[in-house]
């Protein structure tokens, strides 16, 4: 039995080979010969009405052979108490009959293509890789990991590999600082839907390509953004089957979790209507992307008696009638504010200021805004809310230093009559601190059982507040 290393926790390793990842390469034939996937698994290609499997007419092939790639970029999940490592190798495009390369594209050089691929790290609080090789170009690294008794080899060679031991690691530091979150979830509530509207609108526009231009990629299994896309379907050998999961969702005493935010086109349904201003035309199915469109318009829908407005309309439609131009309040330009963008709302404001506005700009000014609003919410889990979701999946509890209430579906209803609950968080726990509502709920999660037979479903989160 391995030795409890008590002088770092696994949660700091990461951080260590996460910062230092450009001098680590990572033995990944090793990783992958004992590595249990978690999930569906699932292969590339389509089924027939026969359920047949019809594969890609192209495929992809290392360009760089060899076991090592760099070490892979980490992430801690967002809902559970599950660390993963996004690993990338180059690769080049073929075609399955003949091996054939695919050079160009588009207009494009095609090579720089990458496969992604994730590998779980810790799941649900418990150590799912045990240990992993790899090889250090910088000596400060060595020293570093060494120091902490993660390394045990006694002198530095870059020739060497190394073994991190993960499996002997406390997954939390005792003494773990959490910064506040006060207000936080408002913000990302309000970003979510802005970028929820552009996704809308930019969901078959490009700022680069034409659409002749990503047609062709698509036939290529190549997304706008020049990502490989391949179609996957369900490997059907294997069993499916199902395991218990805890969730945990951050919210407030207004909206419960992200989640209950209508999609764009959803809300845009729910309470607008768009129509065509030189025919009238009012459109049953209308989505955002129309508005690209010269001639057409939107306006609000009357409310009616049956439609039962909640916290979720009062934070959703100031934001949408701003961008829509129905009722210019700022609200747009102060969330773009907030991630260094003024592009978009100027434009947006000069449009509805009856300015000509370039389509083309709307749309390159769109593509910036949105990549800054998803890098900003990634950045902000990353550094204050999925560390503490990551410490109460493991530990069972809320920090110390936390003082929280905690109740159950029926007193939090009781307490906010307001809150919409699902089925799973109706059996959830919840804990109430600040503007903070912090949720515990059972879910249902499914896997193959030949890609997860050694993974144990025994996991509870206990309440020891």
């Amino acid at each position: 039995m391995l030795k409890l290393n008590d002088k770092i926790s696994l949660l700091e390793v990461i951080q260590v080979l996460s910062v230092y990842r450009q001098n680590i390469i990572l033995n990944l034939h090793d990783l992958k010969e004992d590595y249990q996937r978690i999930g569906i698994e699932r292969v590339r290609g389509v089924r027939d009405i026969n359920g047949d499997l019809i594969t890609p007419c192209l495929e992809t092939e290392d360009i760089y052979g060899g076991d090592f790639v760099q070490m892979g970029v980490f992430s801690i999940n967002r809902n559970t108490a599950t660390i993963n490592m996004l690993v990338r190798r180059k690769v080049k495009l073929v075609k399955a009959e003949d091996n054939t390369d695919i050079i160009e594209v588009s207009g494009l050089l095609i090579n720089d293509l990458y496969n992604f691929n994730n590998y779980t790290i810790v799941k649900d609080g418990k150590v799912h890789v045990s240990a992993l090789n790899i090889k250090i170009s910088n000596k400060k690294v060595f020293d570093l990991l060494q120091a902490k008794g993660v390394i045990v080899a006694g002198k530095f060679d870059f020739n060497c590999e190394y073994t991190v031991q993960l499996d002997n690691l406390p997954l939390v530091p005792v003494d773990i600082n959490f910064g506040n979150i006060d207000g936080l979830f408002n913000q990302l509530a309000e970003i979510k839907v802005v970028t929820s509207i552009l996704f809308a609108y930019l969901r078959h526009q490009s700022d680069v390509f034409v659409s002749n231009q990503i047609e062709e990629l698509k036939q290529h299994y190549l997304s706008k953004n020049l990502y490989l896309n391949f179609p996957t379907t369900q490997e059907y050998t294997n069993t499916i089957e199902t395991h218990i999961s805890y969730k945990i969702d951050f919210g407030n005493e207004d909206i419960l979790n992200l989640s209950k935010l209508y999609s764009a086109n959803q809300f845009l349904g729910r309470r607008y209507e768009v129509y065509d201003q030189e025919t009238g035309e009012i459109f049953s199915k209308p989505t955002l992307e129309m508005g690209l469109n010269q001639n057409i318009a939107f306006r609000q829908k009357a409310i009616t008696g049956r439609m039962k407005l909640t916290k979720v309309d009062d934070l959703m439609k100031p934001i949408f009638d701003d961008f829509l131009g129905i009722n210019i309040n700022g609200k747009v330009g102060e969330i773009l504010n907030q991630v260094g963008d003024d592009s978009l709302a100027f434009l947006l404001y000069a449009k509805y200021d009856g300015k000509f506005v370039n389509r083309e700009d709307l749309i390159a000014a769109m593509t910036t805004a949105y990549k800054k609003l998803v890098a900003f919410v990634e950045q902000t889990y990353q550094q204050n809310i999925s560390p503490l979701i990551f410490y109460i999946g493991v530990t069972g509890h809320l920090p110390e230093k936390i003082t929280a209430k905690v109740m159950n579906a029926e007193e939090l209803a009781a307490k906010y009559p307001h809150l919409q609950f699902s089925k799973h968080e109706q059996t959830g726990t919840f804990f109430e601190f600040g503007n903070n509502i912090i949720s515990v709920y059972p879910q249902t999660e499914y896997y193959s059982k030949k890609s997860l037979a050694s993974y144990s479903t025994s996991r509870y989160y206990g309440v020891h507040i």
